[in-house]
């Protein structure tokens, strides 16, 4: 999974209609509002301004919009280059000036696909990508007299990050994070070390 570090745009002409894509590294709802609003009123005359958007590591949301293009030949083909390139908390904005030659449904598709293919080869010529490991977050709980169990276990595999220790009454439990592709070895090596414990995961 890959994250965009800095915006970039791509321009192209399609039959008389100037297409305009810009990427950017957003998080967040408000981010989205904000720039998409920016954008709007910079480029006040534009025909169209469609877009796409993923967010969360792993993905927990994604969205589209046509902005008043038939439905699904503009957010939904950007949105799927995003999912193809496995992209995540970053905003797909194309910018349409209408040139007065109809494109048709496929060729509308073929724009707005061509725009986000763009802009994502410009951002990879530049280096504008870094990688994103995926975490899962879990607990494990464990009498205080076995607090060091679950960290002598979680030792044991390199990618995993201790978030924090809470002492209870009777319970000590340990919050971390580690790749989901680990998490079959931890619940087994944590059920033999403790003789039948369990890991509690965080949905």
């Amino acid at each position: 999974m890959k994250k965009l570090t800095v915006s970039v745009s791509y321009r192209f002409r399609e039959k008389g209609s100037v297409f305009l894509t810009e990427l950017h590294p957003v998080a967040d709802l408000s981010a989205r509002t904000e720039i998409l609003s920016a954008i709007r009123k910079r480029d006040h005359d534009a025909t169209h301004h469609c877009f796409a958007w993923r967010e969360g590591v792993p993905v927990i949301a994604w969205g589209s919009d046509d902005d008043g293009e038939p439905s699904g030949t503009a957010g939904a083909p950007m949105l799927r280059v995003l999912e193809g390139r496995d992209i995540t908390d970053v905003m797909a904005v194309c910018i349409r000036w209408y040139g007065g030659a109809k494109l048709g449904t496929g060729g509308l598709v073929r724009a707005y696909t061509e725009g986000v293919l763009g802009a994502l080869t410009e951002a990879e010529r530049l280096g504008n990508f870094e990688q994103v490991q995926i975490m899962i977050e879990g607990a494990i709980e464990a009498p205080p007299e076995s607090a060091h169990l679950p960290f002598a276990v979680l030792g044991g595999f390199k990618n995993a990050e201790i978030l924090k220790q809470d002492f209870g009454a009777d319970i000590s439990v340990i919050t971390f994070r580690l790749p989901p592709e680990d998490r079959a070895k931890l619940e087994k090596a944590w059920c033999e070390r403790s003789r039948g414990g369990s890991v509690n995961w965080m949905l």
